[in-house]
Parts: structure tokens; sequence; C-alpha cells
């Protein structure tokens, strides 16, 4: 009987000492920082597509310079540069500043890569049109436009002026001075006003 009291409180002990060691290893255990509440690894293409390290030449004021002039031709009318450093999802832009670079290392200027841009992808690769031919009327027109608009409004400005002035009959004596103005700036006469005026005119006649 004893024996097997001992066999018990043995083996009770051993089991609660066992459990201490679990949960001690348990609370010991590293956690990684790249591990989420769920304890997997998170998945790194989920922050984007990865770029690659930039370089002191991505942002030469000679490169920029010269993709500022450039349309990247994904579609969104942003220039080469600002595309390239913003849209990070964008594939167009780096492959562009990759042809602006290589033909940077031919030795060519920054006018003779404009012009292998526009012999590559034409004109529309351009930010700004050149001021030639038919694009003239994209920088005259605007222009015109705004004279002519402006010219009508002060037509109309100048004839409403005119048939506001009163009008003085034939051989009537000049008006003094100011007084075309007083005759427009006064008030309308009220009922009472005209009422009494045509009593006094009556009056008159008798």
């Amino acid at each position: 009987m004893n024996q097997n009291r001992r066999a018990f409180l043995a083996g009770a002990v051993a089991l609660f000492a066992g459990g201490a060691l679990v949960r001690h290893a348990g609370a010991q255990q590293p956690v990684l920082p790249s591990q989420d509440e769920a304890g997997s690894l998170r998945d790194p293409e989920s922050a984007g597509r990865s770029q690659p390290r930039a370089t002191h030449r991505d942002n030469d004021p000679f490169v920029t310079s010269i993709e500022k002039r450039l349309q990247c031709t994904c579609g969104c009318t942003l220039d080469i540069y600002t595309c390239r450093t913003t849209d990070f999802t964008c594939t167009y832009s780096p492959a562009l500043h990759k042809e602006v670079l290589a033909l940077q290392d031919e030795g060519k200027n920054a006018d003779e890569i404009i012009a292998a841009f526009v012999a590559k992808y034409g004109e529309k690769v351009l930010m700004a049109p050149k001021p030639e031919g038919f694009n003239v009327a994209g920088y005259v027109v605007p222009g015109l436009l705004i004279l002519l608009v402006g010219g009508v409004m002060l037509a109309i400005l100048q004839r409403r002026a005119r048939l506001s002035r009163p009008v003085v009959a034939a051989g009537a004596p000049p008006m003094p001075a100011g007084a075309a103005a007083a005759i427009t700036a006064a008030p309308p006469a009220s009922t009472e006003e005209l009422e009494r005026l045509q009593r006094e005119l009556r009056e008159m006649d008798q």
C-alpha cells in the first residue's frame, strides 16, 4: 500500500515537472520579427514588385532633364522621370530610362537622345510638340481666341454704355457737366409724386 502511494506521488511530481519545463521552453523560444500573429512568414511579394537599387545616374540632372521632356508610353500622360519615381507598378518607364542611359553611353547629347526617341516612338513621345507646321496652331490659336473674345466683350460693354446715355434733342442746349450722370443715377418717381405733378399741371392749365 505504501509502495503504491509512493509510486503515485512520484508519477505526479514527474508529470508536474515535465509540464513546467515545457512551459519554460515555450516562453524562451524567440519570435522572429518577420512572423505575423499566426506565426507564418509573410509574403515579400505582397509589398509590390521589388525595385533595383538606385544609383547616382538615376537622379543625374542631365538624365532627368531629358526624361522630363519625354512622355511615358504606358498611357499615364506623365513624363518618364515622374512616372518611374512615383508609379512603381509601371514597367514601361524603367525600360525607357534604360534606353536614355544607353543612348547617353553612346555619347549622344540631349537633342540627339530626344531625336532618337522621336524616331522610334513618334512625336507623341514628346511632352510638348515642336512648334513646326500644324503644331504651331496649338501655340497660336489659344492666344487668338483670347484676343477675339476680349474684343467682343469690349464692344458689347461700349454699346451698352452708349445706350444708357440720355438722348438730347437736336438744337437743345448742352447739359451741364455731371447732369447726365445725375439723371441716369436718379431713382424712379413714386406714384404719389406722379399724381402731385399731374395736379400741379392741371392747376397751371386753369
